[in-house]
């Protein structure tokens, strides 16, 4: 599976940005999908995850309320919209796919990783 992330850009304080994460290879409807942020100087951190049905969403406490996941398996794409931006929600952006199991929370429960996208918020 390679997974190819897009959307991140120079936004201000309170817009709004989509990023997408297309899959190719391999189809990824049976994968857990997850976004991850990373900030200079910090760890990789969880975002958000979405089953493979859709039917379980999860949200980091930060993003909560703001950032909607989704994913569209016929077109083998995964998105994150993103309201309500803050400067603290600057990271690069990364999609990740798994299995399922392990702490879908922590990186090591996806075996696929994007090239990550950046997403900067001004204020």
């Amino acid at each position: 599976v390679q997974l190819q992330a897009s959307g991140g850009g120079l936004v201000q304080a309170g817009g709004s940005l989509r990023l997408s994460c297309a899959a190719s290879g391999r189809a990824i409807r049976s994968n857990f999908m997850g976004w991850f942020r990373q900030a200079p100087g910090k760890e990789r951190e969880f975002v958000a995850l979405i089953s493979w049905s859709g039917g379980r969403l999860q949200y980091a406490d930060s993003v909560k309320g703001r950032f909607t996941i989704s994913r569209d398996n016929a077109k083998n794409t995964v998105y994150l919209q993103m309201n309500s931006l803050k400067p603290e929600d600057t990271a690069a952006y990364y999609c990740a796919a798994g299995s399922g199991y392990g702490d879908l929370v922590r990186t090591g429960a996806y075996d696929y990783w994007g090239q990550g996208t950046q997403v900067t918020v001004s204020s």
